[in-house]
């Protein structure tokens, strides 16, 4: 049974506000699908992205940021090494971590590069679709290629257990995002599903949940967490629902979505996010 948040649209705004107001640096060690569209992104809700995924600057860059983003999409063994010097020096210095484990049950190198994160890094969130998050947390799940074929049958299980083992905040993106920090599962059912038909949506997702993370004036709080990535999730499926409604196919639509991630404002964000708590 899932009762409806009636107040948090008003904690989603404000926490977008807020994105905008200090404008957090956002580390994005990400693949090269989606550089462009995560950058524009996070420019678009008001933070800032830098790209830097050479080891020889990750450890300074990080220092320098807000949240780090680590996306291995397009993988490859200087990328994982950056990405582990880089999410160290972040739990060095109290900046939260976000994993995108894209891929991973897809091929062995794939789940030895997210096992090995998960072990290295102290992650603050986790994000991705069911099969990848279910093939992450043992739980089953399938993909092929970086696209979740099958996914878990009990999501909200699943992300729960995974949030209670590893500490982290694990968001499984779907038609009803789940998100739980171990203990509550919230529900978000903002979204379309032209979002599925655009390459790097997900991964947009994940550097939505960055923005709202670095702009969160208490970071170390589990909760604040699990209310940022809920936030951000909601308001990017908003977002979603708000250039549905003006696009015609996937091209037009991804021009609208980063058009409606600017537009968003406190009256849309207050009227129009949909959370539930599972």
């Amino acid at each position: 049974m899932a009762t409806v948040l009636q107040d948090f649209g008003r904690q989603a705004a404000d926490l977008s506000a807020r994105v905008r107001e200090v404008s957090p640096l956002v580390h994005q060690i990400t693949n090269f699908v989606v550089m462009n569209d995560t950058a524009n992104l996070t420019l678009a809700v008001g933070a800032l992205p830098v790209m830097a995924h050479a080891r020889e600057e990750v450890a300074d860059m990080v220092a320098a940021a807000g949240a780090l983003v680590i996306n291995p999409g397009t993988l490859e063994p200087d990328w994982v090494e950056a990405m582990i010097l880089a999410g160290r020096r972040a739990n060095a210095l109290g900046v939260p971590v976000v994993f995108d484990p894209v891929g991973v049950g897809a091929t062995p190198y794939r789940n030895e590069t997210g096992a090995r994160i998960l072990r290295e890094v102290q992650v603050a969130v986790i994000r991705g679709n069911s099969g990848e998050v279910g093939a992450l947390a043992g739980a089953g799940g399938e993909v092929r290629g970086v696209e979740s074929v099958a996914g878990v049958a009990d999501p909200a299980r699943v992300a729960r257990e995974l949030a209670a083992r590893t500490g982290a905040v694990v968001a499984i993106t779907g038609a009803r995002d789940h998100v739980s920090d171990g203990t509550r599962v919230l529900g978000v059912d903002n979204g379309h599903p032209l979002m599925r038909a655009v390459t790097g949506t997900g991964c947009m997702a994940t550097a939505m949940i960055g923005a709202f993370l670095g702009a969160l004036e208490d970071r170390s709080r589990p909760s604040g967490r699990l209310e940022a990535t809920a936030a951000a999730l909601a308001c990017y499926g908003l977002a979603g629902e708000m250039a549905a409604a003006r696009a015609r196919g996937p091209g037009s639509f991804r021009v609208e979505l980063m058009d409606a991630l600017y537009e968003l404002d406190r009256a849309r964000i207050e009227s129009g996010v949909k959370v539930v708590e599972v």
